[in-house]
């Protein structure tokens, strides 16, 4: 069962509901607007406080631009001419504001107001001073997490750990080796306090050492790092992993829509299947698509949902997956299908007719007008432009404004298919196989090749049912893992960026880049701060460079 973490906090009352029983298992609030925090709070409610974090947290995983966009295997969703700063980096400038930032800072603002309320206006028993202990880990190691997520993409920020209670206009960033150094002794005092096993939807022990491993091993590529920086990332996803062997469920049992609390999942953004309430408000599903309902016999409540966002798949992605990997059924739908009656032309179309065929390998002629008689065929060399192979319908796929076609992503399929943002599907944020991939680089630049390669073939054994792919080790064989393996999960941009490999490979795998990138590395390997930021604090909050 999932657990619907929701609270409502204003600035002067403090709203607060209590966890009531009920048959469905998830926590319900009821809203009393006519009590304050310091006459509510008490030991018995004082969770939800943690709970408030848990869905500020989740508010953090419905942003994806800056994550995708401007990688090697995620590119904006327009033709080739088009233009995308934050895929591209042409005309990059700050924007007023940006919803990383905001909600990331959100979740900051609700674990200090927690941490703050835990420590100093409840009166615990002795008995409950290990669930005091738990609640402030949690909200520690999930306000690590958002000052992790800040400082991979701006830099240094800022570093307040105090309950808002007033407006200030004196904000002042942190270095990056500060904001590190923070993140880490955040983590290092929540994990002992951390539940090996909590409830669902709980960060766990494990996650916390998932992230710490991430945080040791990106700060160990910088001129700041530690001289144990990988050995101790690396060490941290062994303990991560513990004694669970990811080969035994698939791929595609652990995005089975069925089974998405598995024990594979280390920490996931949990979404309600409620159509009443605001919980039901997931939008991975949407992405990575584009408009299949403009197609003759998809209906805008088909099997695949309704576009939204602007990313799609590199046609260098889809070249990756090798015949025998068996995450590409799961991942990617090459065939399209009819779900309402219709018609084309002459043709009659039910449900059930294949619509559109992506091969993964080029057909040759004798193979395409076997097709071409059936259904639309788009070649791998066609994804970004919108004529496909050689036949009827190029004027109605263009009068509907479909200029690009590709494979789209499966692995986020959803119940809820004809709204953008409604989906109810689990956004897994960390789970066992990532952290082989993090112990695979971590051990790589320990220098321990032999435990590199067993952490980066168990990932691939799990996919091929081959042990040992790779007999041979180097950061280019883990980022194509880690593409095939956490497309669309993983924050693609910040690996690349960590390994430095970011200019590199966009431009020799971003079409749009390639095209006409204007990628500068003394600029864009930091985010622009909002430039609202930069007015509430004028005298003391800072830019990046050359925004």
């Amino acid at each position: 069962m999932k657990i619907n973490k929701n609270i409502k906090q204003g600035i002067a009352l403090l709203v607060i509901s209590i966890a009531l029983n009920s048959c469905n298992e998830y926590i319900q609030e009821d809203a009393y607007s006519d009590v304050t925090s310091e006459t509510f709070l008490n030991e018995d409610n004082a969770d939800q406080l943690v709970v408030g974090v848990y869905t500020a947290t989740r508010a953090t995983y419905r942003n994806h631009g800056y994550k995708f966009e401007g990688t090697d295997i995620f590119t904006t969703k327009n033709e080739l001419f088009s233009f995308s700063s934050t895929n591209d980096y042409t005309n990059f400038v700050a924007p007023e504001t940006n919803g990383i930032w905001t909600s990331n800072y959100n979740v900051v603002a609700k674990a200090n107001t927690a941490i703050n309320r835990y420590e100093n206006q409840i009166s615990w028993s002795d008995n409950n001073l290990g669930i005091k202990a738990y609640g402030i880990a949690q909200a520690r190691a999930l306000r690590a997490l958002a000052f992790f997520n800040l400082v991979v993409q701006y830099g240094g920020v800022e570093l307040g750990l105090e309950e808002p209670l007033s407006i200030r206009n004196d904000y002042t960033r942190s270095t990056e080796e500060e904001t590190f150094s923070l993140i880490i002794s955040e983590l290092e005092a929540a994990i002992p306090n951390l539940e090996n096993e909590p409830a669902t939807g709980r960060f766990s022990k494990r996650a916390a050492q998932h992230l710490l491993s991430e945080v040791y091993l990106t700060r160990a590529y910088k001129s700041f790092a530690g001289s144990n920086d990988f050995q101790t990332a690396a060490d941290l996803a062994v303990q991560a992993i513990g004694s669970y062997d990811i080969r035994s469920q698939s791929f595609a049992q652990v995005f089975d829509y069925d089974n998405q609390v598995n024990p594979e999942i280390l920490f996931a953004a949990q979404w309600e299947n409620n159509e009443f309430t605001e919980d039901r408000n997931n939008n991975k599903h949407s992405l990575f698509m584009y408009g299949v309902q403009e197609l003759p016999g998809v209906s805008r409540a088909n099997q695949y949902g309704v576009s939204d966002g602007s990313q799609m798949m590199t046609p260098y992605f889809y070249s990756l997956f090798e015949d025998n990997d068996s995450r590409e059924d799961a991942t990617i739908h090459r065939v399209l299908y009819a779900d309402e009656d219709s018609s084309w032309g002459d043709d009659t179309i039910v449900p059930g007719d294949t619509i559109v065929y992506f091969p993964k390998q080029a057909l040759d002629l004798t193979e395409l007008t076997d097709k071409l008689d059936r259904y639309w065929v788009y070649q791998p060399d066609q994804y970004l432009h919108g004529k496909p192979a050689d036949i009827a319908g190029v004027n109605y796929l263009y009068s509907t404004g479909l200029f690009t076609h590709f494979p789209i992503m499966k692995k986020f399929d959803d119940e809820v298919y004809f709204d953008q943002n409604g989906g109810a599907r689990d956004t897994f944020i960390f789970r066992v196989a990532g952290t082989h991939l993090l112990a695979a680089e971590a051990f790589l630049g320990a220098g321990n090749t032999a435990q590199a390669l067993f952490h980066l073939n168990r990932v691939r054994e799990r996919a091929t049912g081959v042990a040992d792919h790779y007999s041979t080790i180097d950061l280019e064989d883990i980022l194509v893992e880690n593409a095939l393996e956490l497309a669309g999960e993983d924050n693609r941009w910040a690996v690349l960026k960590r390994m430095g490999k970011l200019e590199e490979r966009i431009n020799l795998y971003n079409p749009h880049v390639i095209d006409h990138g204007a990628f500068d590395s003394s600029k864009h390997l930091l985010r622009p701060i909002p430039t609202r930021e930069i007015a509430l604090s004028p005298n003391t909050m800072v830019q990046n460079p050359n925004y």
